[in-house]
């Protein structure tokens, strides 16, 4: 028999968990927002936890067969909230979105636990064809705002993407990532503690650019002073009373 199978009653689509999965989205907030001041706050006026509770139900239609369903609750979650979330795209647990405008998550991308994603975040695909298209991001991935990763890459988990950073390849485990297109500019260092909290000092990221400035500077720099010395040097001899004598000698020579 051929065709497309029948939707599973609505009745199983929800899972068991899924009520706990919930809190824990909204638990995780205060964790990593020092503006959060409480649960029924972040419940009430937090877009990035209405983005991700919305996509929890439409994962469920869109897993249980009932496409347009998700695709509507897909599409009145990002008229609510700006944010726009694939119903495909598989999202783990405690996934943080902060602020949350403008941030767009394809339909094959694989989030993992503990994830924190910034305004302006694309996490988009590179082809028309079908199959795995879109980013997989491991546990405790932090995106910066306006960054985009783009294509079927995997970040590796603890990674950090700079903001405004373009990444197109692969990304080790505990890396930074900056740059347009993204490089790996050092290794990270554990900035969790033991209740979970990230390290918000996203301004000590490193410089490739200034970096390579400055060893360009320096060289200038020894450069200019062996220059110096030479011209030192030169006058030096030319100021001598025998490159006085050689020098006449070499203008008679040329002018008899």
């Amino acid at each position: 028999m051929t065709g497309t199978a029948a939707p599973l009653p609505l009745s199983k689509i929800a899972a068991p968990k899924l009520f706990e999965t919930l809190c824990d989205d909204i638990s995780c907030v205060t964790q990593r927002d020092p503006a959060a001041r409480g649960k029924l706050e972040t419940l009430l006026l937090y877009p990035g936890v209405h983005a991700v509770v919305w996509h929890r139900l439409a994962h469920r239609l869109w897993r249980g067969g009932y496409k347009f369903p998700a695709r509507f609750v897909s599409w009145l979650s990002r008229f609510l909230t700006n944010i726009d979330i694939h119903p495909g795209a598989v999202i783990g647990s405690r996934l943080f979105i902060d602020h949350g405008a403008g941030v767009v998550i394809g339909e094959t991308a694989v989030i993992g636990d503990d994830v924190t994603i910034y305004h302006g975040v694309t996490l988009g695909g590179t082809s028309w064809s079908g199959g795995k298209r879109h980013p997989t991001l491991e546990n405790r991935v932090l995106i910066g705002a306006g960054a985009k990763v783009l294509g079927p890459v995997t970040v590796g988990g603890g990674a950090r993407i700079g903001a405004n950073s373009v990444v197109f390849e692969d990304v080790p485990p505990e890396m930074t990532v900056v740059g347009i297109p993204g490089r790996v500019v050092r290794q990270e260092r554990r900035r969790r503690g033991g209740d979970g909290r990230i390290d918000l000092e996203h301004h000590l990221v490193p410089d490739p650019v200034g970096d390579a400035i400055a060893i360009l500077i320096d060289r200038i720099d020894f450069l200019e002073a062996r220059l110096g010395h030479l011209q030192l040097k030169m006058n030096e001899w030319s100021s001598a009373p025998g490159a006085n004598v050689a020098k006449e000698g070499t203008k008679t020579h040329e002018h008899p």
